[in-house]
């Protein structure tokens, strides 16, 4: 098919999120369904374990079902003698399950029979509704998608659009007319310049073919550079739509794993990541166009940001996901920066640490920057300017190798650097330096 290359890049992004949004929804449905199974069985085994501590100790039976019983969990102790106490038992069947025990202390009960049953349909109804959010964000996240390709690639192959319109009009004979790019050293801008040399070399030299000839190839060889990295684009895409969904699975592991223990507040807030995660992951590829363009001007909202605010935010986003990962949070600092930016390249830091095996992080803010040390593998000397490279992967890397050479963009595009080093102590791990120009001094009042 003679496709172009918006479509081209438009359907493969999409044909991406079609592959990987169904399997990582399914794969989220069945945890949650298998964790709330055993979450039921783990419920009603605890409370038949309480009811055996009960009659040891001698409780009477109506107070040994009231003591007993819980949200969602019918019990009915039937004695020796015939006499029942509680509830009669939820019948049997595709949406119930039982747990029968025969009490065997006290006096009062012993030999009595323990029914304990829970209705399973308040856990059809949970599956249904994880169901409904995973089709609507996916849903969401492709439609966005692929409005923000079709938006995108408008503005991303612009140059190229302009420089086809340029050569249409130098063949009808319209001559002086030149594509002069804002930078030079951006692969469109490279194209453009040779473009142009390959123009001022045929007008101001006719009768030097070779030079052309040679301009000419250098010019088509800076077009198919370009090709190139639209294709790499949509890997990058792909790798980046990874963390997102990611963080859905995790909400959702988290929530089962909380159970009817989890207080309100605590569900409120795994609810409210669950959503936030699923529109990120229709807004991410918008966000990728941009960091795309890094290297010809990436554009931020400058404001005064509260660094330490940002750090702590990521400290509480970390407990959360992985609470076996001890943080420490040192210093304060306000600086002239993107917030948005600056949080996407904290929870690059903050999640490659922690993919890479570290159990403790120590984050330090200064008027300068911040600082991310942890107690992982560490990255050797040859390998510290390599990770930052496009596509490269680490000896612990888990994506696709964009993240970091991502964040190293955003901070240089802030005017600073991102670096990495030997933790300052000497022990085992890295430091990653994040490095940011200070807060600019507030203007001097006019003078009267």
């Amino acid at each position: 098919m003679n496709l172009s290359l918006r479509v081209r890049v438009t359907l493969t992004a999409i044909a991406v999120l079609l592959v990987v949004l169904p399997i990582t929804g399914l794969t989220v449905k069945a945890v949650f369904d298998a964790q709330a199974e055993r979450s039921l069985d783990s419920l009603l085994t605890g409370r038949a374990q309480l009811a055996q501590q009960l009659a040891r100790q001698n409780v009477a039976p109506g107070n040994l079902v009231r003591r007993v019983d819980a949200d969602g969990v019918r019990v009915t102790l039937i004695l020796r003698n015939g006499r029942q106490f509680g509830a009669p038992p939820i019948d049997s069947g595709a949406t119930a399950r039982q747990v029968k025990a025969t009490l065997q202390a006290g006096p009062q009960t012993k030999g009595a029979t323990l029914l304990l049953s829970a209705d399973t349909g308040l856990l059809a109804d949970a599956s249904a509704r994880l169901r409904n959010v995973l089709l609507i964000s996916g849903g969401l996240a492709i439609l966005i998608t692929a409005l923000a390709l079709v938006i995108g690639m408008r503005f991303a192959l612009a140059p190229l659009d302009a420089m086809t319109g340029l050569a249409r009009s130098i063949a009808a004979g319209r001559r002086g007319g030149r594509l002069q790019p804002a930078r030079a050293d951006t692969e469109l801008g490279r194209t453009a310049t040779a473009f142009d040399e390959m123009l001022d070399a045929l007008e101001g030299a006719e009768g030097t073919a070779r030079h052309a000839e040679a301009a000419a190839r250098r010019s088509e060889e800076v077009a198919r550079l370009s090709e190139d990295r639209m294709r790499e684009f949509v890997a990058d895409a792909a790798h980046e739509l990874r963390t997102p969904v990611a963080g859905l699975q995790t909400a959702a592991e988290t929530l089962i794993q909380l159970g009817p223990d989890a207080s309100a507040a605590q569900r409120e807030e795994l609810e409210l990541l669950l959503v936030r995660e699923s529109r990120r992951a229709g807004t991410l590829v918008s966000d990728l166009l941009e960091l795309s363009r890094i290297d010809a001007g990436l554009q931020l909202h400058l404001a005064p940001v509260d660094l330490r605010d940002l750090a702590e935010a990521q400290a509480a986003r970390l407990r959360l996901v992985a609470p076996d990962v001890r943080v420490e949070l040192v210093g304060s600092a306000t600086v002239t920066a993107d917030a948005d930016r600056l949080t996407q390249v904290l929870t690059n830091l903050v999640d490659n640490a922690r993919q890479a095996g570290a159990h403790a992080l120590r984050i330090t803010v200064a008027p300068t920057g911040v600082r991310v040390e942890d107690d992982g593998p560490g990255v050797p000397p040859p390998a510290r300017e390599r990770i930052f490279a496009r596509l490269v992967h680490g000896p612990h890397s888990k994506g696709a190798g964009l993240g970091l050479a991502i964040a190293r963009g955003v901070a240089r595009a802030h005017g600073g650097d991102l670096t990495v080093t030997n933790r300052p102590d000497g022990h085992r791990g890295a430091a990653f330096h994040l490095t940011l120009p200070p807060l600019a001094p507030p203007p001097d009042p006019p003078q009267t």
